[in-house]
Formats: structure tokens, C-alpha cells, sequence
């Protein structure tokens, strides 16, 4: 016959998942954190995952299967088994089967002990030693353990069923018989004083959890201490570190701002020289004209000689004047040529020159404005990191301690008192 065949896993997920996430929320270190309690149980060596009784009456001789006193006592153990979880309520019966398929009928019923409102791990856990504490059952002698007890116990019961249907408990290699009314009346006292001494080991052993969860917490604070100190070492690297980015920012834009003003001077020198050459152009324009004057105007014109005229007089008086004169105006045009040839290479030289470092300086300010920005997604970055409240804060601090040092860097003025 089969009662129950729950799986152990199922069951242990029923009993423990709740108690075992609370326990899990509580924990600040991955490597106290319990992934599944059941193979936890498994591999440990304080507690088994579950433990199992097998009751019988008489023997193949006496209560065969087959015959009638063995289907009395196939009646008896049933009757026992009806009652043994109201019995038992800290015994998780999860499987029990009544075999009747052998030479004698026999009980077999497995069970996870468990304890509730624990101090240490988990609230509800796996114990035997408490379960049955719970129950009554203090352990004493090495003879005398809490199971064993239980175990005498669970066999009084079965005999008092047996006793209902006139089969006495033949307690072999003892003279003992089944106990009396008053003799279990007794007993149900010594469990009574059992439970409340229990109770009593059970402030001792709260006291212990006390200490241990005292000892627990004093190792805790000194890891957030240790935690702490690490925080505020990176807050002070980056602190530092902000405040090396600010003054490179700064340094930087004033470069900048000196570069576009130095380049817009260059633009402007070169807007200068350009109109010199634009002059320069002009004035030989200018100069063309007045050759062309040379040709066709009369008085660069060497006049006819008169009728009476001789050639000394005219020679004198006609010829050498004019020959000086286009003397005078050729040396003047030389010189002029001369003046604006090397002015106008010097001036292409100049503007080369300055286009050269227009050039220069516009990559440089390309180059300056590229760090300023990646300066400024290191200072996002640091604003992701701390929260805009805090770098505030930081940068007010650098501020106030960049002051600071100023302060002590400004030379001090001296006052003398007069009386």
C-alpha cells in the first residue's frame, strides 16, 4: 500500500525556498550564498537529507503475510501510520509504504526532520536534533539520544495499537511488559520537563547565536570599513583626477582663444599686404600710362628744326633739353621698377610666410579643440561615475584649494607701524 511518494526535491523547495531567499537577500558575499539548499544538505556532514523507520510486527512465523495475523497486523501498522504526521508535525513525511508483497508485513517511512524560527542560516532549516526537541525529546546518555527515545516512544504507541487488538509487545531479551496508563501518563510528564529544559538550552543556544551573529557583524563592519577606505581612495584619485582635467581644459581654451586671436591678426596683416600689392598693381598701370604719354604727348616730342635755325642752336636748344629730360624720367622709372619689384617679392615672401603659419596655427587650434573635447568626455564620464552633485562638489573643493595655493604663493607686503 502506498501513502506517499512526493519528490525529495519538491518537498524541499515546500519546506525551505522562502526561508532559504530571505537568507540569500541577507548576504553580502557571493560565496555565502546558497543556490540549492537540498544539495547543500548532500554534500554536507552535519545533517542527512532525510532519514526512514521500518516498523514490523512478529515475524514470518507469527504474522506471515499471507495469514490472518498477518493481515492484523498489516491493520495494525496502517492504523499507526494514519496518525504518525499529526504525531510527528516537525517529521516531513515525503514517502511510506506498507509491504504486504514479502514474508512479513512492514512499514517503510521516510522523512525530512526540519526546525523552525532558527537564529543561525537559515530560519527553517534541516535538524533532527531540534525537530525532535520540538517534540519532547531531550538526548542524554550516548544510549539515550534524542532518536533513540523517539524511537522507544513511536514503538509505545505502536504497542498501544497492538494492545487494542489483544497482541501484546514481547519485549525480547528484557522482562519487561507494555507500559501502563500511569506509566505513560508519566512519561508524557518527563516530556513536558524535557520540552521546557529544552527550552531553556534553546536561550543558551539563542545566546550563541547572539555572539556568533555579534562576531558575524564585527567581521561585516570591518569589511565596509575596508569597503569604505576603498571608496574614498578612488573618490580622492578622482578628485585629483578632475582637477588635472580641469586645469588642462583651461589651459588649453586659453591657448585656443591666443591662437584664433593670432590667426585672426595674420588674416588681417595678410588683407593689409594684398591691398599693397593691389596698389603695387596699380601704380603700373599707372606707369604704363605715362610711357604711353611718352609716345604720343608733344612736349617728349623733338620739335622740326626752323628755317633759320642752325645746328648748334638747335642742338642746344631743342635736342639736349629733351634728351636730359628722358634721362632724368628713364633713371626715375628704373628706380621705381626696382623699388616695386623687390617690395612685391618681398611682400609674396611675407604672405607665403603668413599663410605658412595661418596653416600652422589653424591645425593647432583643430588639435586643441579635439583634446578639449575629449578632456570633456572624461569630465561626462566622471559626472556618470559620482553624479552630478558630487563633482560639483569636487570642483568646488579643487577651486577652493586651488586658492588656497595661490594664496600662499602671493608674495606678502610688508607695513611698518608708525608711532
Amino acid at each position: 500500500m502506498e501513502y506517499c511518494n512526493e519528490n525529495i526535491k519538491d518537498v524541499y523547495h515546500e519546506l525551505f525556498d522562502e526561508a532559504l531567499a530571505r537568507y540569500n537577500e541577507k548576504q553580502t558575499r557571493n560565496d555565502r550564498i546558497i543556490d540549492d539548499y537540498y544539495e547543500k544538505i548532500c554534500s554536507g556532514k552535519q545533517e542527512k537529507p532525510f532519514h526512514e523507520i521500518i516498523l514490523q510486527i512478529g515475524n514470518k512465523d507469527d504474522m506471515g503475510a499471507k495469514t490472518e495475523d498477518g493481515q492484523l497486523a498489516a491493520k495494525i501498522l496502517d492504523e499507526y501510520m494514519q496518525d504518525f504526521q499529526r504525531r510527528n508535525p516537525t517529521l516531513r513525511v515525503f514517502s511510506a509504504y506498507l509491504h504486504m508483497d514479502e514474508a512479513t508485513p512492514h512499514l517503510h517511512i521516510d522523512f525530512i526532520p526540519y526546525t523552525t524560527g532558527s537564529k543561525r542560516g537559515l530560519e527553517t532549516r534541516v535538524s533532527l536534533k531540534k525537530a525532535l526537541a520540538e517534540l519532547g525529546f531531550k538526548g542524554g546518555t550516548r544510549s539515550e539520544t534524542e532518536r533513540n527515545q523517539w524511537a522507544a516512544a513511536e514503538k509505545e504507541r505502536l504497542a498501544e495499537i497492538m494492545l487494542k487488538h489483544d497482541i501484546e509487545w514481547e519485549k525480547k531479551g528484557t522482562h519487561e511488559k507494555h507500559l501502563s496508563v500511569l506509566d505513560f501518563e508519566k512519561q508524557e510528564r518527563q516530556r513536558e520537563v524535557a520540552k521546557l529544559e529544552q527550552t531553556i538550552s534553546g536561550s543558551k543556544e539563542e545566546l550563541s547565536d547572539i555572539l556568533h551573529q555579534q562576531i558575524a557583524a564585527g567581521q561585516e563592519t570591518e569589511q565596509i570599513r575596508k569597503e569604505g577606505e576603498a571608496i574614498l581612495q578612488e573618490v580622492s584619485e578622482l578628485t585629483a583626477a578632475n582637477f588635472l582635467l580641469k586645469e588642462q581644459t583651461e589651459t588649453l581654451t586659453e591657448d585656443k582663444e591666443k591662437l584664433l586671436s593670432e590667426n585672426e591678426k595674420l588674416e588681417k596683416h595678410q588683407k593689409n599686404l594684398q591691398q599693397e600689392i593691389n596698389k603695387m598693381a596699380q601704380s603700373k598701370e599707372v606707369m604704363e600710362r605715362n610711357i604711353h604719354a611718352y609716345d604720343e604727348d608733344v612736349k617728349w616730342q623733338l620739335a622740326e628744326p626752323g628755317a633759320l635755325m642752325s645746328a648748334k642752336a638747335y642742338r642746344d636748344k631743342k635736342a639736349l633739353p629733351l634728351v636730359e629730360k628722358l634721362k632724368e624720367v628713364v633713371k626715375n622709372l628704373t628706380i621705381k621698377c626696382v623699388q616695386l619689384t623687390e617690395q612685391g617679392r618681398k611682400l609674396t615672401a611675407k604672405v607665403d610666410g603668413q599663410q605658412v603659419q595661418i596653416s600652422r596655427l589653424t591645425d593647432k587650434v583643430m588639435e586643441q579643440s579635439d583634446t578639449i573635447d575629449r578632456l570633456q568626455e572624461k569630465a561626462s564620464d566622471l559626472e556618470r561615475h559620482l553624479g552630478r552633485e558630487q563633482v560639483q562638489l569636487i570642483v568646488e573643493q579643487s577651486k577652493a584649494v586651488e586658492q588656497a595655493e595661490r594664496a600662499k604663493k602671493r608674495p606678502k607686503r610688508a607695513f611698518e607701524m608708525s608711532r
